[in-house]
This record gives structure tokens, C-alpha cells and sequence, in this order.
């Protein structure tokens, strides 16, 4: 998959474009705190703009992998089910509303997903035949 097919199937799966930024694909009004995709010189990047911070959360050679990392995640989120304490008690509250809500899912989302690699474990590079302490 490459940015473009990624942002045909974030739309045919219904993400709300506020909640991503894809290098080269045109999008509309940008939520404060999104998921991004950027890439430079065969290096692809994935993160979120939070709160006007860029994190990069993963770095991949190839723009298929982190397509698919950037969609997984999207995906995972738009289909959880709200818990109904959190659903609009008005189907027809007006967008500003919304847009709040869904900035606060994400937001919710996002320090999640952060939480979860705090608490991974990492992964030690392998040190070079020859190399020493």
C-alpha cells in the first residue's frame, strides 16, 4: 500500500480526516492532536501532532509498512464502540460538539497508545563483531 491507497482506505473505512495527516493527500480541517505520515528520502516516519509537539512513534524503509502501521492504528480506534456515558445525548449537536469529542477520543487514544510503549519492553541493539564497552 502507498499514501494514496492508504487515504482511499481511511476514507472507505470512514476515519474522520481530522484524525490524520498523510504526506501528499489532501485532507480538510486538521484536529490539534493527529496521527501523521511524512516521508523523506525512502524514510518513512509515523507519529502524532499533540498539543504542537511532532512525535515520531515508528521509522520504517518502507512506505508499505508504515501504511499499514498508521492504518492499523486509525482503524483500531474508529471501530471502538464509546462507551454510552460518552455518546452525544443529541444526534443533532452541532459540529463544534463533535469536533470536541472527537478531539477528546483522540487525545484519549493517543495517551494510550503511549502508555503502551512506556510499558514495552525495548529492544537492545545487537552489538558489532569487534565492537567493545
Amino acid at each position: 500500500m502507498d499514501r494514496f491507497g492508504l487515504c482511499r482506505a481511511l476514507v472507505a473505512a470512514g476515519v474522520p480526516a481530522a484524525s490524520y495527516e498523510i504526506a501528499d493527500c489532501s485532507g480538510g480541517h486538521r484536529a490539534a492532536d493527529r496521527y501523521f505520515l511524512e516521508g523523506h528520502d525512502g524514510d518513512w516516519a509515523v507519529g502524532v501532532h499533540e498539543r504542537g509537539t511532532h512525535e515520531v512513534f515508528e521509522r520504517f524503509a518502507d512506505e508499505d509498512e508504515a501504511c499499514r502501521w498508521i492504518y492499523d492504528r486509525l482503524i483500531a480506534e474508529s471501530s471502538a464502540p464509546a462507551p454510552a456515558s460518552e455518546a452525544p445525548a443529541d444526534p443533532g449537536c452541532d459540529s463544534e460538539a463533535l469536533q470536541r469529542q472527537a478531539d477528546e477520543e483522540l487525545e484519549q487514544a493517543l495517551a494510550e497508545l503511549r502508555r503502551r510503549a512506556r510499558e514495552e519492553p525495548q529492544e537492545e541493539p545487537d552489538e558489532q563483531p569487534g565492537e567493545g564497552p
